[in-house]
C-alpha cells in the first residue's frame, strides 16, 4: 500500500494573551530525546516546532502518532503557561519571534528581509511516496488543479493582530509574498520540472529546490509528492482527512484532464484563502467555475475507486460530513472568540493538543534540526542523512 507521512507544525502561544512565546531553554532538548514513534524538530521560528510521522499505510496508524505527539509538545508547552496551537496563523502577534539557529535558516532569514518579522505561519505538509521520477511529476500535474478545493476545506487562520482578517486562510496570503509559492506551472516531464526550479535559483528568488514554496512540489529528498496547500488543522482527524485526500488524488491517474494554468489556480486559491467552503474555485476536470462544495463533492467521486483500494472511504466521507456539520477549522475558531472571546479560542486550541496523564520515558541521542525525521521511502529500515531545511 502507498505510504504517506504527515509534518506538522506548532505555534507555542501565551494561554491568556495567545501572542507567540519561545520555548523556553532546554524545552525544545528535553522533546526531541523523547522517541516512541514520530519525531519533533525544531521550525524557522524560535516559537515554533514541528511534529514529523514516521511513514505510514492507514489513517488509523497516521492518527495515533499524531495523537501522542500532541500530547508530547502540549505537556511540555504548559510547562511555562503556553498552548501549543495547531493554527496556520496566531490570534495575536507582538512581532518579536526570533529565527532558530540554523545555517539554512540563516539564508532563509537574509532572503527575507523584513518579511521574517510577520513569517508566524503553521503549515501542514503531506508526502505521498511515488517511486517512479516521472510518474511524480504527473502526479504533481493531477494535484494542483485541486489545491483550491483542498484550501476551501482546510482553512484555519483567519485572525492577525488580534482582529478578523475576513480571511479563511490568512497563512496562505502571507505564503503568497514568497517567490516560487502557490501553484507551480504545468510541467512536462521531470526534466522540465528541473529547468522551472533551476531558473527560481538562477534569479536568486530561492537558494535551493527545498525552498520552494509551492502548494505541491516534488520532494528533494525523498521520492514523494509533497502537498504544502494546508493550513495546520486544529484535530489530528483533519490532519488525516487532509493526508487520506492527498494520497488519493496522486493516485488516481485516470482524472479527466483539464488545461488550467496557473493564473486561474492561484486566482481560485486567492477566492479559496478569502472564502472557504463559500468560495467559487476552478473544477479540474471541467476547467468551469462552480462552489466549492460542489467541487468538493465531485473531487470525492473522481478519487472514490482510489478511496475504496485504499479502505479509506468511510474515514473520508465521515470527515467531510463533520466539515459540512461543524465548519472548517477557521470558521469554528470565530465562532469561539464571538462566544467566548479570547478564554474560548484558547479553549478550542488547547483541545487539539490535550496533555497526556504521563511521559513516555525511553530515549534517544538527542535529535536537531539537521537530523530530520523519515518521510516515505522505499526502504523503510534505511535513514538518509540531510540536512535541515524548511519543507
Amino acid at each position: 500500500m502507498t505510504r504517506f507521512g504527515i509534518e506538522e507544525e506548532f505555534l507555542f502561544l501565551d494561554e491568556h494573551s495567545l501572542v507567540p512565546v519561545a520555548l523556553a531553554a532546554g524545552t525544545r532538548e528535553r522533546i526531541t530525546r523523547l522517541r516512541t514513534g514520530g519525531e519533533v524538530t525544531k521550525e524557522y521560528l524560535t516559537s515554533q516546532i514541528e511534529c514529523l510521522t514516521e511513514p505510514v499505510s492507514t489513517g488509523a496508524d497516521a492518527e495515533a502518532q499524531l495523537r501522542h505527539l500532541r500530547e508530547l509538545i502540549e505537556w511540555h508547552a504548559q510547562e511555562q503557561q503556553a498552548i501549543a496551537a495547531s493554527s496556520g496563523t496566531p490570534f495575536a502577534t507582538t512581532r518579536s519571534s526570533a529565527v532558530s539557529p540554523s545555517p539554512h535558516y540563516d539564508v532563509v532569514a537574509e532572503q527575507l528581509g523584513r518579511l521574517t518579522h510577520d513569517h508566524e505561519v503553521n503549515g501542514l505538509h503531506v508526502h505521498v511516496e511515488v517511486l517512479d521520477d516521472e510518474e511524480r511529476v504527473r502526479a504533481l500535474g493531477r494535484v494542483r488543479g485541486w489545491l483550491p478545493v483542498l484550501l476551501a476545506l482546510t482553512g484555519n487562520s483567519p485572525f492577525v493582530e488580534g482582529r478578523d482578517t475576513s480571511f479563511a486562510s490568512w497563512r496562505s496570503i502571507l505564503i503568497r509574498r514568497l517567490p516560487g509559492s502557490w501553484s507551480p506551472p504545468h510541467f512536462r516531464d521531470l526534466t522540465d520540472y528541473r529547468s522551472g526550479v533551476q531558473r527560481l535559483i538562477d534569479l536568486r528568488a530561492i537558494a535551493d529546490a527545498a525552498s520552494l514554496s509551492w502548494a505541491v512540489r516534488i520532494s528533494e529528498r525523498y521520492p514523494t509528492v509533497e502537498v504544502r496547500v494546508f493550513d495546520a488543522q486544529l484535530t489530528p482527524e483533519e490532519s488525516v482527512l487532509a493526508a487520506l485526500l492527498s494520497r488519493a488524488i496522486v493516485l488516481t491517474d485516470d482524472q479527466p484532464p483539464a488545461a488550467i494554468g496557473a493564473d486561474v489556480i492561484d486566482a481560485s486559491l486567492w477566492t479559496a484563502a478569502r472564502r472557504g467552503m463559500d468560495a467559487r474555485v476552478i473544477d479540474p476536470t471541467t476547467g468551469e467555475i462552480d462552489d466549492a462544495r460542489t467541487v468538493a463533492e465531485r473531487m470525492q467521486a473522481v478519487i472514490a475507486p482510489a478511496l475504496r483500494e485504499l479502505g479509506d472511504e468511510e474515514w473520508v466521507h465521515d470527515g467531510l460530513a463533520r466539515l459540512r456539520t461543524d465548519g472548517t477549522g477557521a470558521t469554528r475558531q470565530r465562532r469561539s472568540v464571538e462566544q467566548n472571546g479570547t478564554a474560548g479560542l484558547a479553549r478550542l486550541l488547547r483541545a487539539g493538543t490535550p496533555a497526556p496523564t504521563r511521559l513516555p520515558v525511553r530515549l534517544d541521542p538527542i535529535r536537531t534540526g539537521n537530523d530530520r525525521s523519515p518521510r516515505p521511502r522505499p526502504q523503510p529500515d534505511h535513514r538518509r542523512p540531510g540536512v535541515h531545511r524548511r519543507e
